[in-house]
């Protein structure tokens, strides 16, 4: 019986995505079977149109797809239409409190409008209005339902922003849309308890067919967020629920996009690029895992082929993981076995293991077709150095 080896190039998924109806934010689409997408926010002033752009350009680099900006005055308001021009991703204009400018911001050309129903005075009496216009000119709105700005009415009847008062919140707002016969919705239910969260999600999830924008708001620190975030994402991801993310840390922004990114391709809703995969070491490890890590991580930043580099200190599994990988070493006594598609090619001092490593990386790269390169679906180069 021959077994297969290697990492498959299109790891399986948990699970069957959620039906949900289909929506354009700009280009990018939302929700049915189109890709999960990764969103930000930025942390300019809008009305500072230089600092703004200069701010979504680079979370366009770091692989944002859509941003939202915070209109909270006329001035903001009035930056819109150059901005949604002027950027490179789609803008969303987070509008709270005044819905004078949901209506500036569907006039400037915005490619969504976000609203806040629970603090947006005297919303629902103007959903007519806005539905309107929303479809006159083919603007989704997200209604985005937070637990720190829900409505005070279903704060006094579940005494708490539960699972189930999120959920209602939303789905009367979107109830109150439907009435004027809109439908191109997003929504989200954002909670600081992942727990919480989730279940607002699942709840919504089994009541409508809206695409869904997950988000653990005020996640906190970097280091708190990501592991909130994961978690949060990882559960409702899993079972196919959510259809865009934004991953809120108390950061820059474009870490935000990497953390999301990273979510994605752990789960196999992305197609994996560069990633690193590292063992903690232990006392059977024959080299510096840690600098060695960091070392290939280094020099393979920034190739846009599709990489595993897997880094592994253990001598039990360093030959047969190098030996299954694309592109591996396996260390130990002060020198490492280059392997390439399973065969030692060559055998290098300790000293010229990264540099040999980065070396054949480059040669794997260079024999890929450009399209296949460049194509998010592409078959993925696996490269694993391990040491032992």
């Amino acid at each position: 019986m021959t077994v297969a080896l290697g990492v498959p190039t299109v790891p399986p998924r948990l699970a069957q995505r959620r039906a949900s109806r289909q929506i354009n934010v700009g280009p990018v689409p939302v929700g049915g079977d189109a890709p999960v997408s990764v969103q930000s926010m930025t942390t300019t002033r809008t009305s500072d149109i230089g600092a703004t752009l200069q701010q979504i350009a680079e979370l366009t680099a770091s692989g944002c797809q859509i941003v939202r900006v915070a209109c909270p005055t006329q001035d903001d308001a009035d930056a819109l239409a150059t901005i949604a021009r002027k950027s490179q991703i789609p803008v969303i204009a987070d509008i709270h409190f005044q819905p004078k400018y949901v209506f500036a911001a569907i006039e400037a050309g915005c490619a969504a409008v976000r609203v806040n129903p629970g603090n947006i005075k005297q919303f629902d009496d103007q959903v007519k209005e806005i539905a309107r216009a929303a479809k006159d000119h083919g603007t989704p709105i997200r209604i985005g339902v937070n637990a720190g700005s829900l409505d005070k009415r279903l704060l006094q009847k579940y005494g708490k922003a539960t699972p189930e008062a999120l959920a209602e919140s939303a789905l009367w707002e979107a109830s109150l849309f439907e009435e004027h016969d809109f439908r191109d919705i997003k929504i989200s239910v954002k909670h600081n308890d992942p727990v919480v969260m989730v279940n607002a999600y699942r709840l919504l999830a089994e009541k409508c067919d809206y695409p869904l924008h997950l988000g653990v708001t005020e996640a906190g620190p970097a280091f708190q967020g990501t592991i909130k975030s994961a978690v949060a994402f990882g559960a409702l991801l899993s079972e196919g629920i959510g259809d865009t993310i934004r991953v809120s840390l108390s950061a820059p922004p474009a870490e935000e996009v990497k953390v999301g990114i990273q979510i994605l391709e752990s789960l196999g809703l992305r197609q994996r690029r560069l990633e690193i995969v590292s063992c903690p070491s232990c006392g059977r490890a024959q080299v510096d895992v840690y600098k060695l890590a960091d070392e290939v991580s280094a020099g393979l930043d920034g190739m846009e082929v599709p990489l595993r580099v897997a880094v592994m200190g253990c001598v039990v599994n360093g030959p047969g993981e190098a030996r299954e990988a694309d592109l591996g070493v396996a260390s130990g006594n002060g020198k490492g076995q280059i392997f390439v598609k399973g065969e030692v090619i060559r055998t290098v001092p300790e000293s010229k293991i990264v540099e040999t490593l980065i070396e054949e990386a480059f040669k794997l790269a260079e024999q890929m077709p450009p399209d296949e390169a460049a194509d998010p679906a592409a078959e993925q180069v696996t490269v694993k150095v391990v040491g032992g």
